[in-house]
């Protein structure tokens, strides 16, 4: 059977679409691409595979956009959360490559339903978060990086449950998983879990990503926050939930 990249067409095809959807939510919300993306890519490689592959596509997608959110987003809490998630995301690397696959695919879907549920709480009004939340939410996105390439289910209650702007959440997430995927990719290259394959599967699903990006950045200030919100919601619980259930069929 022909392969690309150690994945048959069909499976090409359906990482393809897949890296679109994720894409386009990324787009629209500023995250969710990783949390869609490696449940699903993970059906077809493995996990290990799928999580350096999704930091690399958020790495390129990231360095793509990074002269649109620059001096955007909120430098306060960026920096320490960034650095601080910078710093552990080699921890979740170790813990992932140190798990059973089976066990990996099961945790990193539950991340994603638990990301569906959190954004879904109500949001936390005069809420001022304190240096203790920041660098918990900064050391909890790092070890999630690693171990499942998403940043999101630690940093997307930070900013989308307060009483903040959607551009501003948007642009300040956007800018600490830039910060996440380059320091997942550099520490997968030092421990030698990025090879040439991984590279060549994220060059293949760059232009879906980036078509996909497009398309929800078209779409984002065109809703309200409220639906902007419930809209990311819907879409994260249904992709996690999706993923739960084909990896316990």
């Amino acid at each position: 059977m022909v392969t690309l990249a150690g994945l048959t067409l069909p499976a090409l095809a359906f990482a393809m679409a897949v890296a679109l959807v994720a894409a386009f939510v990324r787009g629209l919300a500023g995250f969710g691409m990783a949390i869609l993306l490696v449940p699903l890519l993970g059906l077809v490689v493995l996990p290990t595979d799928a999580v350096v592959v999704s930091n690399m596509l958020g790495l390129m997608i990231g360095l793509v956009g990074v002269r649109r959110i620059w001096g955007e987003g909120e430098s306060s809490s960026i920096v320490p959360i960034a650095l601080l998630a910078m710093l552990a995301t080699p921890l979740g690397l170790v813990l992932l490559e140190a798990t059973p696959p089976e066990i990996a695919r099961l945790v990193i879907a539950a991340v994603g339903i638990g990301a569906f549920v959190i954004v879904l709480l109500p949001m936390r009004h005069d809420h001022v978060p304190s240096r203790v939340e920041t660098g918990a939410t900064g050391l909890a996105a790092g070890v999630l990086t690693g171990f499942a390439g998403m940043p999101g289910p630690p940093v997307v209650p930070y900013y989308v449950r307060r009483p903040i702007p959607a551009a501003l959440a948007r642009a300040s997430m956007l800018s600490v998983f830039l910060a996440t995927s380059l320091a997942s990719t550099v520490a997968a290259l030092f421990l030698h879990l990025a090879h040439a394959r991984h590279a060549l599967l994220a060059g293949l699903l760059l232009g879906p990503v980036i078509l996909g990006n497009a398309i929800g950045g078209h779409a984002f200030g065109r809703i309200s926050d409220r639906a902007w919100r419930i809209l990311v919601g819907l879409l994260l619980g249904a992709t996690a939930l999706a993923a739960l259930v084909r990896l316990l069929d």
